[in-house]
Order: structure tokens, then sequence, then C-alpha cells
């Protein structure tokens, strides 16, 4: 687990103190309640599996029988992590969360979390039905990427999926009367609005996300595995009223995650007042999937709960979670920030185009998204910033390598980003203010200086490359124990004063990193669907990212909010290609592909272009196309044109 804070005053130390004296001077003291001690990820079938499930069981029953649950000091109340009262248990500035909006002058805007900047880069298709249960139950057919036998070089030359995204998506809507705008919700109904309305229905988003391999542990980096891919459900919600005027900044965007377990039972307490560290450890029970495997994801709305099942029809394994309040799951008191146990629904009964989340930057939606913008590949790494945790039953973790700083690789000639100095904390200890050096933003022609090195004045910059894994095995340590990790690249993840790449130079920015065929690069996802419950496809789709809503020379009025953002090389676009087996179905041939043009590609849409220009109604940092025919289904799927 990493924390951006704890008792020193900047990422980059001043000498190098004795490893004791280090330990001793860093140690951060945690008061949470009921955190258990973390346990070994490869340790599969091991005590630490059920442990977890007893605990997650626990934890579930101690909510119900409470009613209302009083926040651990440690949780998931700010799935950001700059909450001024509470500690993040898995601080990644964000890079899985919904990216939100916020009101201005009654137009909307960028949102800001305590003043640090955390929005998105996530290219989408939108997918559109008016059939009652195309907003609850649907399917899609899957199969994963898989990366070159090669090894990924600093130069990009060949690359893997882990550095091209941190998590394709499957998203739609939800019901969360405790959610903005704070008003009641009729599960899987179109009777709520879903515009931004005094009386829109409290809603929150759900992104049932997919973790590619090689960059471990998750905790503290994006992967379960270091060879095989893993999946869960998190569910966002926004504590704010209508219009923004006021949102509780303690626990502005409470997370409910869970793994997708073969026995279906939550690794630990998915709510967010609960959550612990092993709530993001995967044990015996954790669905992972080979590379390559087709799988099917299945998204559907019992009585008891919303429930996400895959499938994985190459080994047979089946993994699922029901977001439940006999799970541990919750919803968030806007006031007080604590918890009261709830199942989840979907919001709506069909997916027509406006039936969407009122706060969230994306205008979906049914919705499958790549979230990109997340990863530097290094030559080298520089600024050592350990991590080391201790809590209250004298547990610890620690993590010694880990650095700030990018050099050379993404960076080319250039000095990386950071480290950072904390100038200030809050009460809880999290930073107030940091200032960092050599901070860049998107410049006309490539990466330009930050106009200040103030990590929180929300100015769009890339403050630090951090977190930053070095290549190979590492070393960390639980309660003294040394456990392994494991890290395919020198590699940053651009999130921990800043949530992306906001200089535009790295990885998901770079013109030949993604699937174009080649056997230096990944496979693509591909996929099939979505397909309602009777089996029939979506008829109409959009294409749309809230890429320019992190571009600083992107501009209210829609100048500058073009795709690719101004300054990068390369933006990645969705395609159909031919496939004879269309993973299955019998509805097409053809298959969809993200990244570059494959082999097998037949139509793409216009490249880059698919994505249209901003919204200017809506915001004007989401770029979005007019409504389109889905072409996978249309004729024999040989790819009209859309110009």
């Amino acid at each position: 687990m990493r924390i951006p804070w704890s008792e020193r005053g900047s990422s980059a130390p001043a000498g190098r103190k004795s490893r004791a004296s280090s330990r001793r001077w860093r140690l951060l003291l945690v008061p949470a309640i009921g955190i258990a001690v973390i346990c070994q990820i490869s340790l599969t079938g091991s005590a630490g599996a059920s442990t977890a499930a007893s605990a997650s069981a626990n934890a579930a029953n101690r909510a119900q029988n409470q009613g209302t649950v009083i926040p651990n000091r440690m949780n998931e109340l700010d799935c950001n992590g700059w909450s001024k009262e509470y500690r993040t248990v898995r601080h990644m500035a964000g890079m899985n969360c919904v990216d939100p909006i916020s009101l201005v002058g009654g137009k909307a805007n960028h949102f800001d979390d305590n003043g640090w900047y955390i929005g998105h880069d996530e290219p989408s298709v939108k997918f559109i039905s008016s059939t009652p249960g195309s907003g609850n139950t649907m399917s899609y057919d899957i199969k994963l990427p898989v990366d070159p036998t090669a090894a990924p070089t600093a130069t990009g030359s060949v690359t893997n999926y882990g550095e091209l995204s941190p998590a394709p998506w499957f998203g739609l809507p939800m019901c969360d009367s405790d959610s903005y705008p704070q008003n009641p919700c009729t599960p899987d109904s179109d009777s709520n609005v879903g515009t931004n309305q005094p009386n829109a229905a409290g809603s929150a988003f759900m992104e049932l996300q997919l973790y590619p391999p090689g960059y471990t542990p998750f905790p503290d980096a994006p992967s379960c595995s270091a060879t095989k891919w893993c999946a869960a459900l998190t569910i966002d919600s926004l504590e704010c009223n209508f219009n923004f005027f006021t949102c509780n900044n303690n626990c502005e965007e409470p997370t409910n995650f869970a793994f997708l377990q073969t026995n279906g039972v939550p690794t630990g307490p998915p709510g967010p007042q609960l959550a612990n560290v092993q709530t993001f450890l995967p044990n015996s029970h954790t669905l992972l999937i080979n590379q390559g495997d087709v799988i099917q994801l299945s998204i559907t709305d019992p009585h008891q709960g919303f429930t996400a099942t895959i499938h994985d029809r190459t080994t047979g394994q089946t993994g699922w979670i029901i977001a439940s309040a006999k799970n541990g799951f919750m919803n968030t008191n806007l006031s007080t920030c604590n918890g009261t146990p709830y199942t989840f629904h979907a919001e709506y009964s069909t997916a027509k185009i406006n039936n969407r989340v009122p706060w969230a930057a994306l205008e979906g939606g049914v919705l499958m998204e790549t979230e990109i913008g997340h990863s530097e590949v290094c030559g080298s790494l520089t600024n050592n910033d350990p991590v080391l945790l201790g809590y209250p039953d004298g547990s610890t973790f620690e993590d010694d390598n880990i650095y700030d700083t990018c050099m050379g690789g993404s960076e080319g000639t250039d000095i990386g980003q950071g480290p950072c100095t904390v100038t200030s904390v809050n009460g809880d200890g999290s930073p107030a203010t940091a200032y960092c050096q050599n901070a860049t933003t998107q410049g006309p022609y490539g990466p330009a200086a930050c106009p200040t090195p103030d990590a929180t004045a929300n100015v769009h910059c890339e403050m630090a490359d951090g977190y930053c894994l070095p290549q190979g095995a590492r070393t960390y340590l639980v309660n003294g124990n040394p456990e392994p990790g494991w890290s395919d690249t020198n590699e940053c993840f651009d999130n921990r004063f800043q949530n992306g790449d906001l200089d535009y130079d790295g990885v998901s920015y770079a013109k030949n990193a993604w699937p174009n065929g080649s056997p230096n690069h990944p496979t693509s996802f591909q996929y099939v669907g979505p397909f309602l419950a009777n089996g029939q496809p979506y008829p109409s789709i959009q294409y749309e990212t809230d890429a320019s809503g992190s571009a600083r020379l992107c501009a209210q009025n829609g100048q500058g909010c073009v795709i690719p953002p101004i300054s990068a090389e390369f933006y990645p676009y969705w395609s159909l290609g031919s496939s004879n087996s269309a993973l299955g179905s019998k509805l097409t041939s053809c298959v969809w592909n993200f990244g570059a043009n494959q082999p097998n590609t037949i139509n793409n849409f216009g490249g880059d272009k698919q994505y249209g220009g901003p919204d200017l109604s809506w915001f004007f940092g989401t770029n979005i196309s007019k409504v389109y025919p889905n072409p996978e289904f249309s004729g024999a799927c040989s790819g009209g044109s859309y110009a």
C-alpha cells in the first residue's frame, strides 16, 4: 500500500539515513480500526484466504447490526486520496476512480478534490438502446490481450498492455440516494432523471474493471499478478448536493471495491468506511485469467443485488461478486461520512441517450472504456521515496524501492518530474501544500514548464512522475517478512501528485506503442457486444472521451479541446476487424479493437477523429460524436464510411 505522506517533508530525502533510523523517522502510525495483517499475494490457498473471507463476513455482519457505520481512520471514503480527515488505504491519486465535473457559474467545469487535480483520460464507446432491460442486463464476449514474448524496452520499441492502460472497463449508472444530487432513486427505472436537474435521481457510477498483468502488488501497483489478469467491481459515489453547493471535503468520492471471486466472497470489506488492505489483496479465490483467454462478461440486476460475473470460456473458471449489504457494500452520508449497508441496483431500465450519471464527465450510459495516460517507461529511476507504514496492532508494510522521477525513456533527454516537497500537512497528516521540481504541462509543441511548482494549484501540470517501480523483482516487507513484488519495466504511473501524464510524453500517447499487428506490441483488447438479455445487439453508438478535461490548453469556449490533445503524438481509437470466429457470436463477423490499425481492420471510423468535438452543452472537456447505427451489426460488417 502506498500513501503520499508520512512524517517527512520531502519525497527526496536530504541525506540517506541508516535503514533503522529511516524506518523510525518515516513510520506512519495509522489509527485504523480493524485493519488486518497484510497477507502475501502469491500464497494462494493459504490461511490468508480464509482469514480475508472471515474478516469480510464479520465486517458485513457488524455493519448490518449497527445500521450506521462510523468510518475507520483509514478507508476508501475518498478514492482520490485527498480527504482532509481520512487516510486512504490504496492511494493512487484517483487512477481507478470516476472523473467528476463541477459547476462554476452554472457551467460545467473541472472538479478538484481539496485543491488537487483528479481528471482522467477515458476513450469510450457508448451503447444506446430503448429496449427494457438494456440499462441493467447485458453481456460481452472478450479476448484478452497477449503481451510480446520479448521484454518491454525503455525506448518503447516493445510494449506490454500494462503500460498502455491500467484498466479497460465496462460501466453503467447505479442508484444511490446518498450520492449527487442527494435525491431518491428508483432502481431499474426510466423514471429517474439523469441530466443535471434539481429532481435528478441520486446516482453512482459502476465500473467493472479488468487489470492487466506485470506490476505488483496491487495495494501499491496496478496489477494482481505478474502474468495474469484479474477484475474488480467498483462503484463510485459523489458526496455533493445539487449544483455542488455543498460537498463534504472529507469524503468527496467514496468507492466500494471488490475483486471478482470464484466463491463470490470479497477478499476484505468492500464498503468505503471499513475497507482495509485485505480489500485490495487477491486471495486463493480471486479469479485470475490467462492472457489470451476468451471470457464472457455478464451484468445482471436480480433482487439480491447488482451482480457482475466473468466466465472464462478457455479454462471453465467463473468469478462473480454481488454488490449487496450482505457482502459489505455501503453508501455514504453526505453530512457525516458514515456508512449504511446498502444493496446496489442499476439506475435505469433502458440505455437511452440521456440515461446517465449527472455528475460524471463521460456521458454514459452503457460504456466500454479504456483508461489511458498513466505510464512512462524509463531508462532509470531517481529520487527514492520509500513507503513505510505502521498500524496500531503492530503490523507494518515497507516498500523501499519506490521512486518519484523517470530518467530517459519517455522523458527523452529531459529531466523527469519531481521530487516534491510537502510544506504543510492537514490534521490527518496528508499534504496540504507541496512544491515540486521540474513540473511540466501541455505545451503547443510538446511538454512545457508548469507556471507554478505548487501541486495544489489545480493548474493541470505533471508535478511528479511517481509512483515509479523499478524493473524486475523487488522485495517488500510485511511485518518484517520479505514478500515478492514485480515490475516488467522501469515504470512511472503519474499518480502521486496528480492523476495522469499531463505533458503527454508517455507510452499511451506514443505513435508506435499500441497494438498494430506487430509481435513487439500486445494483441488488441478484443470484444463483441454488448448483447441484450434476449441476445440481440444495441442498435446505436457514440464515441466519446474526457481527455480534453485534462488538457491545460483546452478552454471553456472549446478552443484547444481537440483529439489528439495538443502536443500528443498519437491518440488510440476504436476500430472493427474481421474475425473468423467473432468470439463465438453468430450475429456479426467483426470484433471491436482498440489502439491503432490492425491487420484485420476493416473500418477505423476516421481514427482519432471519431471522438468529435467538445460538447459545450455539457462539459467542454468531453468530446463526443453524433449518434451512429451500431456498425458491428450493420450488413456484413464491411465498414461503411462515417464521413
